[in-house]
């Protein structure tokens, strides 16, 4: 059950950075709240891990999300997004939302260009956000829901 609602956190996420290159606050800073207030009302996080292990994945989050943000290359809603899911998860969920990011994201980047001109008219519309040549900065939370599904189906 836990892991259902964190997918659909991360779906809504996923959705509407897919669709406005925008990861609103009331997604990433809301539900960093609630998995904040869960786990100092708990002592664990919403997938079981102790405080400690939520306080790893926080810096482990910070240290992969600020590099990039200070480069450009991630946005400030990929940060709140990561750091709220380190609250909510654990260091080893929130490396396999990472490492399933990149590989989803680096695929994306290898069969997109082949891809694109043969798909469909209906399907390039929704999707007109990760066009090649569209932006270097392709919507991260999308790839990082793939990760994140590949990391629980993976692990549990």
């Amino acid at each position: 059950m836990h892991s259902f609602v964190l997918l659909l956190w991360l779906s809504l996420c996923a959705v509407q950075d897919a669709r406005q290159r925008h990861i609103g606050n009331s997604l990433t800073l809301g539900g960093g709240g609630l998995a904040l207030g869960y786990l100092l009302g708990t002592g664990n996080t919403w997938l079981g891990a102790d405080a400690v292990q939520a306080a790893c994945a926080l810096l482990l989050a910070l240290a992969f999300t600020l590099p990039g943000y200070a480069l450009r290359r991630m946005g400030g809603g990929d940060v709140k997004l990561m750091t709220a899911l380190a609250l909510a998860t654990d260091g080893m969920h929130l490396l396999g939302a990472f490492i399933g990011a990149g590989l989803s994201m680096a695929l994306w980047s290898l069969l997109v260009p082949k891809l694109w001109l043969h798909m469909r008219q209906g399907l390039r519309r929704p999707l007109h956000n990760f066009a090649p040549g569209m932006s270097k900065k392709l919507p991260f939370a999308p790839f990082v829901l793939i990760g994140m599904g590949l990391t629980l189906f993976w692990i549990h």
